[in-house]
């Protein structure tokens, strides 16, 4: 779709600025002291990002809705805009550039290895993403002065350069880490959580949504910002509504509530609707202020400023060839209870996969512990696990998945990242959820055909991983509690019967 008003020629050259789908803001670097006299904005709509019929329907409308808004955004400010669409990202840059005769395209980095790379060979001119409040450079950087490096050395590095949650040199609150006080059972009592808007639809998002049938999941409801305006909206929520119940409740899984006290900002920072720096302050001033607890406000600053910015500088010290990383051999294909709904009799997948397919969205527990949980003691191919992640949530980036599936989720980088694999049995499914009350599954069972999935699994995958993890000094624990099973044969036996039901999708 190019602009018709667009005219191949210019009373004086411009140059042009291209604008990627997760940069939409108007302070990006690449945009900086550009004026519309003599700047021309590119957009590229990857037509085969689009046809990708797995992906979740409020993903490809966001993502559309998103660059559309921006692009009429930037026309409103005299800009002249070239919106294409393209195969390609390379056939969209070099059309444009045949298109208008120029010989110099600026952008900022892109978010993810491989565009960068495209863009890099296209020539065009780079400047330093500014998305992130250390750019993966730094972080690179800050990786050598350490033998061994963890996510709570960087994270309490950030809070002392960036002065955040500091009272001087000393942490707010008097300790940088208020976990203890966040892993609260989830609540039952019925009691209501924050609500949030649901946005309209306006011209762009009607057009849009006329083209998106076939998609998987449930269409648009107006849960996910698609302007800035409407990001803004979403953070005052979070931040005046539900920040004092996050802490307690953020490892809490509840099966009628999608996001309990979650902030649901990940879509907005991760395509640049939201820049850190300012939900960070938000949520900071919201403790100076008296009106949220330090435990609540810690524990999501450590998200931001913490875990993403890790995520994201992992990405990049270990791209290309993490992308392939699969330590454990994993080899099962995706499950057919994770690719639709009602495919399977265990409570808390079939929940979340309902949650998945309303909102393209779980929160980290049900990510971790639920989907990542069962990829991991099945033996999941993680780069199958990475795909599906990516398609199918409404945050999904390569950069925010690779390392949390390959590292986290699925332990397929052999410990580079987590020091352990995050695997468990059915016990603390059991505890930080109400899952299990209705299902047919007994979590406490690890043999017979009532044996909670996740509990016999948990047994068989430290047996089958025994050479390969048994070295691990933080597994040392769990290897003890298998060499005391009286009944490890009857529970490998029921292991190979759960594999063989979640392969034909009648778990």
């Amino acid at each position: 779709m190019q602009d018709r008003n667009v005219a191949k020629t210019q009373q004086a050259p411009k140059s042009t600025v291209l604008i990627l789908g997760d940069q939409i803001n108007r302070d990006i670097a690449s945009l900086s002291g550009k004026s519309p006299l003599e700047t021309r904005i590119l957009f590229v709509e990857l037509g085969t990002k689009v046809q990708k019929k797995e992906w979740h329907v409020q993903k490809v409308h966001l993502l559309l809705s998103a660059m559309q808004h921006f692009a009429e955004e930037l026309r409103s400010e005299g800009y002249e805009v070239d919106y294409r669409r393209a195969d390609t990202l390379r056939d969209g840059v070099s059309a444009h550039m045949d298109a208008f005769e120029v010989a110099n395209v600026i952008a900022m980095e892109p978010m993810n290895w491989n565009g960068k790379r495209v863009l890099e060979d296209l020539n065009v001119e780079l400047v330093k993403n500014n998305q992130f409040l250390c750019h993966y450079e730094e972080f690179a950087k800050w990786t050598t002065t350490k033998n061994k490096f963890r996510m709570e050395d960087f994270y309490r590095w950030q809070r002392k350069r960036l002065d955040i949650l500091m009272d001087g040199v000393t942490p707010c609150g008097g300790k940088w880490n208020f976990d203890h006080e966040n892993r609260e059972r989830p609540p039952r009592d019925g009691r209501e959580w924050p609500q949030i808007t649901f946005f309209e639809n306006d011209e762009i998002d009607d057009r849009i949504l006329q083209d998106l049938d076939g998609y998987w999941g449930a269409p648009p409801k107006g849960v996910w910002p698609v302007t800035r305006a409407q990001a803004h909206i979403r953070l005052d929520e979070f931040v005046n509504g539900a920040l004092t119940a996050f802490g307690p409740y953020e490892d809490a899984m509840l099966s009628k509530e999608w996001k309990l006290a979650h902030s649901v900002l990940s879509s907005s920072l991760n395509i640049g609707l939201l820049h850190p720096r300012e939900v960070v302050r938000a949520v900071e001033n919201a403790y100076t202020n008296g009106d949220a607890p330090i435990n609540s406000v810690e524990g999501f600053i450590r998200q931001v400023i913490g875990w993403r910015e890790y995520v994201w500088g992992l990405y990049w010290l270990w791209m290309p060839e993490y992308k392939s990383e699969n330590f454990l051999d994993a080899d099962r294909p995706i499950p057919p209870s994770f690719l639709e709904q009602g495919e399977t009799d265990m409570s808390c997948i079939s929940r979340a996969v309902d949650h998945l397919h309303e909102f393209a969205y779980t929160h980290h527990i049900e990510r971790l512990m639920l989907f990542g949980n069962l990829a991991l003691t099945s033996g999941i191919n993680p780069q199958e696990m990475t795909e599906w992640m990516h398609s199918r949530f409404i945050d999904g980036a390569e950069w925010v998945m690779l390392p949390n599936v390959i590292g986290m989720a699925t332990f397929a980088d052999g410990g580079k990242m987590a020091t352990k694999p995050y695997a468990s049995g059915g016990a603390y499914i059991n505890k930080m959820s109400d899952y299990c009350s209705d299902c047919v599954y007994d979590p406490k069972k690890r043999t017979g055909d009532k044996a909670c999935p996740f509990t016999s699994l948990y047994w068989d995958f430290l047996a089958r991983n025994e050479k390969q993890l048994s070295g691990n000094p933080r597994m040392g624990q769990q290897f003890g509690g298998l060499r005391r099973l009286s009944d490890l044969g009857d529970v490998r036996t029921r292991a190979v019967d759960v594999l063989a039901q979640l392969d034909e999708g009648t778990l």
